[in-house]
């Protein structure tokens, strides 16, 4: 295979080298464009491309491990709700599940398909904490999810191109500072829709009519690199504890990891019934 063939080893390196630099542009519009101090400031946020099968192939730099990591296993649920052949150019999702989503209601996740000559290529994703979700705020008060503020389930933002402006009238009726968490959902849609037009530049570049080929090479590599990773360790039981602030009384975090044939995890501080992050964010299976 030559170098001038779109899919020899040297121009996959290159492809995913430069998908990277594409979220990475996502991301930094969602900086620029955000309207809340949580996005420009603090870069609480994440974004990334996914494969048609809601595999993720490319990820900000910029941005939250733990914003990644869930937005990853989002984008499954968004697929199975939503299967990618019934969408449509111009369709935009959303959703602040805490389940589903990156943890709590305050982080909202949106999704963009990607379409090129009128065929779907890709996904993009994207996920930022608004200043405010309404409820009790930002306290561990809240003994259920409903006291914690509006909760949005998997829905569209915008149909075929078309805002759902009932959907914003109620977002912005029901928050504190409904300029800035609106402003953060377009741009929120914004930095995905930057994203898919890099995105296609790319694959006109590199004159390549889908990602199937580049998606397969970005997983298996990242598979190798992760299992060399972890052979490197040696096998054996490994124990941490953590203590940090609770709402009543300080909360012991406690883990065990066996590294051989079995690998697990043992919690042992007892669950706690107060608003705070969803297991799944920080521990994805």
């Amino acid at each position: 295979m030559s170098f001038n063939d779109p899919l020899s080893p040297i121009r996959l390196q290159l492809m995913w080298d430069r998908l990277i630099a594409v979220v990475e542009e996502q991301a930094l519009a969602l900086i620029r464009t955000g309207f809340s101090t949580s996005t420009r400031e603090a870069g609480d946020l994440s974004a990334g491309v996914f494969d048609l099968e809601g595999a993720m192939l490319a990820q900000a730099v910029t941005g939250t491990p733990g914003h990644i990591n869930s937005m990853a296993r989002a984008v499954r649920h968004f697929l199975a709700k939503f299967p990618a052949r019934t969408m449509k150019e111009g369709d935009i999702f959303l959703t602040n599940d805490p389940w589903k989503g990156t943890g709590h209601l305050h982080d909202f996740t949106f999704v963009t398909p990607t379409f090129r000559r009128g065929k779907m290529v890709a996904m993009f994703a994207s996920t930022c904490h608004v200043v405010d979700i309404g409820g009790r705020g930002m306290t561990t008060d809240a003994r259920q999810v409903y006291e914690e503020g509006l909760y949005i389930p998997l829905m569209r933002f915008a149909r075929e191109g078309k805002v759902d402006d009932t959907l914003v009238e109620i977002v912005g009726a029901n928050v504190r500072e409904p300029i800035q968490v609106v402003g953060d959902l377009y741009s929120l849609a914004t930095c995905n829709e930057i994203g898919c037009r890099r995105l296609i530049e790319m694959m006109d570049e590199f004159a390549i009519d889908d990602l199937d080929r580049l998606g397969t090479h970005i997983l298996e590599k990242s598979k190798q690199a992760s299992l060399e990773a972890i052979r490197k360790i040696k096998p054996g039981t490994y124990s941490y504890t953590m203590r940090v602030d609770g709402a009543d009384k300080p909360i012991d975090l406690v883990a065990t990891m066996t590294i051989g044939e079995i690998r697990s995890s043992t919690p042992r501080s007892p669950r706690l019934w107060r608003r705070g992050m969803s297991p799944a964010r920080c521990c994805p299976t």
